[in-house]
């Protein structure tokens, strides 16, 4: 087994402007801990070429999982790998690693996010640190260095989900929570996740092999732009995820009775759409009757027949309820579920719930937040901990090894839309700390 066992060091950089200081340089000093190792104007490149696919009239990008968009963008994406040196490999899930040997025999330090998209989102969110973890590996080979750990990069498949509503499936199935029983999820156009798979040039027969061993990683890091408005506003540079929050989701489906829209009463309806409107309703009145920072959300009525003149006679819906407090998302989902019962009484409707994903808390590991704030603090930017309140593959593998998150700033907090945005100098902030942690990280863990 491997765990962070941290000997009274100092970063490379802080240890450097100690030697300065006591030389009376305490301009060179300031200098030597805010120089930068990445390359930025690369970075940008990179990031920019790859919003080319699925790129939106609006600006910003549909980049599916499980899509040809995706599968273009992931051929562009193991070129910069294999451009940088890694040795890649597709797991069966899919998940792109490209690995980059230590001079020891110890287990990997792994680091990266994804590249798929939500529908009509932007060109920040998992592309970041995807791109940002392959110019750490750039900025490495720059400065010809060797680490004792083998990096690897990875790039996990189908993190947003809206595709099969499974989130972060590459990494849950890594991390052991998802198995063969996602195969036969099918999507709209009646392909399955296993006919998926076969497209990218897998068999889903060994899915389970992608199943990373416990001890097979000394630390999981994910560089993510923070999705929400509090870096920006309080003008911190770096943001320390403390955990991740908990996720579940239902797919809910409202079934009356389609009938004529000109001849039939109001009082003999048997109205779906009418009961899904109450019951999203119902979302937000449980939700907002609990104190704290959760939230919940119902992305979408799909109503049937559709026509103008049909009363609506099944309407699908999704539930979904996010907090670090698991408990307190089965009291809202109870208090929900009695108003949904109570609304197919009034309506004359039965609707039926089933759960679809269901990803439990996951907490950072203290230590590597230390290094984090370490790493920031030598490159001279300020830092916060903050919780995350969206899922991240981050959180998934943390079930298998000590997990750490950097977050940089969202302008106006938007993120899943065209105008997601964060400053190239706050990209290259991101990627200089995550550089300086993998280095510090790679310096103080020893084996146990």
């Amino acid at each position: 087994m491997y765990t962070p066992r941290f000997a009274g060091l100092r970063l490379f950089g802080s240890i450097l402007c100690l030697l300065l200081l006591r030389t009376g340089d305490a301009r060179s000093a300031e200098s030597s801990a805010q120089a930068r190792h990445i390359n930025s104007q690369r970075l940008q490149a990179t990031l920019e070429k790859l919003s080319e696919f699925g790129r939106n009239s609006e600006g910003g990008v549909t980049r599916l999982g499980f899509s040809q968009t995706e599968l273009d963008a992931r051929t562009y994406v193991m070129s910069l790998m294999e451009d940088a040196g890694l040795e890649v490999r597709v797991d069966p899930a899919g998940n792109i690693f490209g690995r980059r040997s230590g001079s020891d025999q110890l287990p990997a330090l792994l680091f990266g996010s994804h590249i798929d998209s939500v529908p009509h989102g932007g060109n920040f969110d998992g592309t970041l640190g995807s791109l940002g973890a392959i110019e750490v590996i750039r900025a490495l080979n720059d400065g010809h260095i060797t680490t004792r750990h083998p990096l690897e990069v990875v790039i996990w498949t189908n993190e947003e989900g809206p595709h099969f509503g499974i989130s972060a499936l590459g990494s849950g199935v890594a991390a052991g929570v998802l198995g063969p029983e996602i195969l036969d999820r099918k999507d709209d156009d009646g392909l399955t996740v296993a006919d998926w798979l076969r497209r990218y040039g897998q068999d889903p027969s060994h899915l389970t092999d992608a199943r990373i061993p416990h001890g097979a990683l000394a630390a999981v890091l994910e560089l993510h732009i923070e999705q929400g408005p509090v870096l920006e506003e309080t003008k911190v540079q770096i943001g320390v995820v403390k955990g991740i929050v908990s996720l579940k989701r239902w797919k809910c489906v409202a079934t009356g009775f389609a009938n004529h829209a000109g001849t039939t009463p109001m009082n003999r309806r048997k109205d779906a759409l009418a009961a899904a409107a109450k019951d999203l309703l119902a979302v937000r009145d449980a939700v907002r009757a609990e104190t704290g920072t959760q939230v919940g959300t119902v992305g979408y009525l799909r109503a049937e027949p559709g026509a103008p003149n049909v009363i609506p006679g099944r309407v699908e819906f999704p539930v979904e309820l996010r907090d670090l407090d698991a408990g307190k998302i089965e009291r809202m989902w109870q208090s929900i579920q009695q108003r949904i019962a109570q609304t197919d009484k009034e309506e004359g409707v039965e609707t039926r719930c089933e759960v679809i994903n269901d990803i439990a808390a996951a907490l950072s590991d203290p230590s590597v937040q230390s290094v984090i704030r370490e790493a920031a603090r030598s490159a001279g930017l300020s830092t916060a901990d903050m919780p995350s309140g969206a899922v991240h593959d981050a959180g998934e593998i943390s079930r298998i090894a000590p997990m750490g998150m950097i977050f940089v700033p969202s302008h106006d907090g938007i993120s899943h839309a065209p105008q997601e945005f964060t400053s190239w100098d706050d990209s290259a902030n991101g990627v200089e700390v995550l550089y300086r942690s993998i280095l510090l990280l790679d310096l103080r863990l020893q084996p146990n």
